[in-house]
């Protein structure tokens, strides 16, 4: 029994520079959540003891994996407040057109418009950021550019007075709008159905997908809209981070 006892102290000793080496690393923002977790899981797991040991008496002290993760979180908020433009309001540029509802805690935004009798409404999503540097292959193609460049997804749906609407799913790189997708859709259809939605985009005719670039451009959706929308959905990226961060710290602490 004594030796088993000594067996004990040596592991709970054993964790201890191993919990304050992970305090200690905690600058990196984005990866301290995932460490808290998996401290939490170390700690959370104890020796087996022997079935003849007398049972331990119930406690209501908060387990120690619950005060690892909240003082890793603070950290994480610390982090977050310092690094992050989460107090930055990004202003529209002088002509912007269109509205921008931000409902904060959701990971999208939507801008709103009316175009010679027509309403225009852009779901704007997170951006997809590269920030990976590749300059070996001069000779990239386009595609292969495009991959190494940041993006934001929108969709884009314009509708008149007859109940139809178009609607485009497009991705706006820096100074560039690549369209997707395109369909006619009506409320009123079925789900049940599939409807046509036509062939891919980038099958169609060069003239066409030119007019219908140059449609979207006329409404509104072109390079210097989407580079502010780029920015701004940065900033919000920030802000709902630190927002879901003090969420988590809350409910741990409850």
């Amino acid at each position: 029994m004594a030796a088993f006892s000594s067996i004990l102290r040596r592991s709970a000793s054993s964790f201890a520079p191993v919990a304050v080496r992970a305090l200690r690393s905690q600058r990196n923002c984005h990866s301290a959540i995932f460490t808290a977790l998996n401290q939490a899981r170390i700690v959370s797991s104890e020796p087996r003891l022997s079935p003849f040991l007398p049972p331990r008496s119930y406690s209501t002290k908060r387990p120690s994996s619950d005060e690892t993760l909240r003082r890793i979180l603070e950290s994480e908020i610390q982090c977050a407040e310092e690094t992050d433009d989460h107090d930055r309001v990004e202003e529209a540029p002088g002509g912007f057109p269109f509205q921008i509802e931000d409902k904060p805690g959701f990971q999208t935004i939507t801008l709103s418009r009316e175009y010679e009798g027509e309403e225009i409404k852009v779901e704007v999503s997170m951006p997809d950021l590269v920030t990976g540097e590749d300059g070996d292959d001069n000779n990239q193609d386009d595609h292969d550019e495009k991959a190494n460049q940041s993006s934001i997804p929108l969709v884009v749906s314009i509708a008149k007075g007859n109940g139809q609407f178009i609607e485009f799913g497009c991705t706006a790189y820096p100074d560039e709008i690549v369209i997707d997708s395109l369909a006619v859709k009506n409320p009123e259809d079925s789900e049940d159905q599939i409807a046509y939605e036509g062939p891919d985009f980038q099958d169609l005719d060069e003239n066409l997908q030119k007019a219908f670039h140059k449609y979207l451009e006329i409404r509104g959706i072109k390079p210097s809209t989407t580079n502010f929308l780029h920015e701004y959905m940065i900033n919000k990226d920030s802000r709902e981070y630190l927002m879901w961060l003090k969420n988590l710290k809350k409910f741990v602490e409850a």
